[in-house]
């Protein structure tokens, strides 16, 4: 359509010219063909001039207007320009979508070229990998983490499965790194903080192992037991009763300890806490009366004082907590020691205290006292017929009870257990 306009335009020139030409001298004919296309030619010049202006800085709301065949070719010019605003507004909305969604993830993400330089990183790697978007930019990953085992990852080539970084500063962090390809040149590296996770693997062997140590030496000595009655059918009868007596207890440990695992997964498995009013003064004087049984007199157990204050929480198990914490001061205390239990009011807070003068805890001790199988002193503590669950089955009554535990100790001088109890807990 372009073309056939400007051919009816110039073949309208050359017959007007003609017709001049033919109704006066040709040398006006050819004078008005002249002109026209001279003007003609001026049009275009100017037309091209501005386009050539324009594509120096070319925007949408800048495309010149013009009239006849140049506004025609504005006007196609116009809406190419339109459309490809158009996409690439729409391409940087998607872009930065993705880029606002990169930001977002907990994970880290780091995009490498194909000599493994770093082009860029999400706010996540920055904290697992030390990287700092703006002056790490362009820098080898390898000359910026000094790891062996990344630096072997990368060498091997083998990227199926991730390889595991431990790092110890600023803090100790385990993380789950792994190299995925998304081109011919660049490749993801991607890195996940499984320090959680690891210490929870760590917790679950320890605890496997724990418990098959703490059964193997009951088992060991009832078998024993058992195997030399078997060997020896006419054993005295005072032996033989020291046998039974000794097989009986270690029995009695296994099924301490069976119970108090059987009480820890109940706890863990988060069953709905049964509410009622619980009567704490009535409670401390029975706690008081099982510390008294528990010494046989070796210990003197009192009650400094007692608030009216009770609580909303289950009986049974704060019973459980509570006595737990009298019976280890019974346990750890030496004869002629004193036991004080007390119920009273810090600020806006109720706390039940037992306080001690035994032999107290050294300072590195005291916060693992709450893990599973956590012995200050093994040999005592399998003693006094401790299974080594007792202060983990607190906790976790405690926490069940929106209570704290705080524990002041120094060795040879006593210790002082004091649980928190929230304001929302309490009953006037």
């Amino acid at each position: 359509m372009f073309w056939l306009r400007s051919i009816i335009l110039y073949f309208f020139i050359a017959v007007i010219a003609f017709a001049i030409s033919a109704s006066t001298a040709m040398v006006w004919g050819f004078i008005f063909a002249l002109v026209m296309l001279s003007t003609t030619i001026c049009y275009h010049l100017i037309n091209l001039n501005r386009l050539n202006q324009w594509l120096k800085h070319p925007d949408v709301d800048t495309v010149p207007g013009s009239m006849m065949l140049w506004q025609d070719v504005f006007d196609q010019l116009y809406e190419q320009v339109r459309s490809q605003k158009k996409s690439k507004d729409r391409l940087a909305n998607t872009l930065d979508r993705f880029l606002s969604a990169a930001e977002a993830l907990p994970d880290g993400v780091v995009i490498l070229d194909e000599y493994d330089r770093i082009e860029w990183c999400n706010p996540a790697s920055q904290i697992h990998l030390g990287l700092n978007r703006k002056t790490d930019s362009g820098q080898q990953i390898t000359n910026l983490l000094r790891h062996p085992a990344l630096r072997e990852y990368l060498k091997e080539q083998d990227f199926s499965h991730p390889v595991t970084l431990r790092t110890m500063r600023p803090q100790e962090q385990v993380l789950s790194v792994q190299m995925i390809p998304f081109d011919s040149t660049r490749k993801l590296l991607l890195s996940r903080d499984i320090t959680q996770l690891d210490r929870v693997q760590t917790v679950h062997r320890d605890f496997v192992a724990n418990v098959s140590h703490e059964l193997r030496t009951p088992l060991t000595v009832v078998g024993g037991f058992i195997e030399t009655m078997i060997d020896m059918p006419h054993i005295d009868t005072p032996t033989r009763e020291q046998h039974m007596q000794l097989m009986y207890e270690q029995t009695q440990r296994m099924q301490r300890l069976v119970d108090d695992l059987l009480t820890l997964s109940k706890l863990e498995n988060g069953q709905q806490l049964k509410e009622e009013e619980v009567d704490i003064p009535q409670l401390l004087q029975l706690l008081r009366i099982e510390a008294e049984g528990l010494s046989q007199g070796r210990h003197t157990v009192s009650i400094e004082s007692i608030a009216r204050q009770r609580l909303i929480g289950n009986h049974d198990e704060l019973h459980s907590a509570l006595g737990n914490l009298v019976s280890n001061a019974v346990r750890y205390t030496p004869a002629g020691g004193k036991i004080m239990l007390s119920w009273q009011m810090r600020g806006d807070e109720a706390c039940f205290v037992v306080k001690d003068t035994g032999i107290g805890i050294a300072p590195e001790h005291v916060p693992r006292l709450t893990e599973r199988f956590y012995r200050v002193d093994r040999g005592r503590s399998r003693n006094t017929g401790g299974t080594g669950l007792g202060l983990a089955i607190v906790k976790h009554i405690l926490h069940r009870h929106q209570a704290i535990m705080a524990v002041e100790s120094r060795l040879g001088e006593g210790s002082e257990f004091a649980v928190k109890f929230p304001t929302q807990r309490i009953l006037e």
